[in-house]
């Protein structure tokens, strides 16, 4: 088997794989970081469980329901975007399908095939599929690859959700004593797992991503802390 041949299965499908594995990361580390840190804000001001308890139990409601809306509306966007320009190709193709093809011919010229060589693959390409071919070559839009707005809604609403969970296990269930920095050790863990499997997935290497992670969220319960301790000495 060729090493062409080996590395073919990486590449199916690529785009929408990316476009779930974007948002199911992205609605993780939210969750992670936003219920840790709001949690350890509240904690560092008081002990009752009580409000600790609320205040998760809110910011999970909310924060999935807000990066659900937030990546549907996006995509959605974006797909729309998408779906005029292939609606402006076609029309095109029907108006002037010789300079279309001339048009694709240059582009494959630009890319370093030679005059006549690019002649005849725009030819050939255009006979199989013209559509298809130009959105490629002009565009880098494959019509049977178009981002889906549910699948990135639900993607990362359901990773908040996920991601949120270790946090508020650790904070409600941990003892009072060490709470905190159970939550501290229990996020900074998550976050670092989650990195460290969207590096994986998206075939780069992990030691970056996990740690540009776990500092940025290790930077935003320190400060959620900070806040938290001066609120709950201030008795405000």
């Amino acid at each position: 088997m060729s090493s062409a041949q080996e590395f073919e299965p990486h590449r199916l499908n690529f785009a929408p794989r990316l476009n779930w594995l974007r948002a199911g990361i992205l609605g993780a580390n939210d969750g992670i970081v936003s219920i840790a840190a709001l949690v350890v804000g509240v904690a560092a001001a008081t002990s009752d469980p009580g409000p600790i308890l609320i205040a998760g139990t809110a910011g999970i409601i909310a924060g999935s329901l807000s990066m659900a809306l937030g990546e549907f509306v996006s995509v959605s966007s974006q797909r729309d975007s998408e779906a005029s320009l292939i609606k402006r190709e076609r029309q095109e193709l029907e108006e002037q399908p010789e300079a279309e093809l001339q048009e694709l011919a240059e582009l494959y010229q630009q890319r370093g095939l030679s005059a006549s060589t690019a002649a005849l693959v725009a030819q050939e390409l255009t006979e199989h599929d013209a559509v298809a071919a130009h959105l490629e070559a002009e565009l880098g839009i494959n019509e049977l690859e178009l981002t889906n707005p549910w699948h990135a809604a639900i993607s990362s609403a359901l990773a908040f959700l996920a991601g949120s969970i270790l946090p508020m296990v650790a904070i409600v269930l941990g003892p009072e004593s060490i709470r905190i920095p159970l939550t501290f050790a229990a996020s900074l863990l998550a976050l670092g797992i989650t990195g460290g499997v969207g590096a994986y997935l998206g075939q780069s290497p992990i030691l970056r991503p996990v740690f540009r992670v776990m500092g940025g969220g290790a930077l935003a319960l320190v400060i959620s802390w900070g806040i938290g301790t001066a609120l709950g000495v201030s008795g405000i």
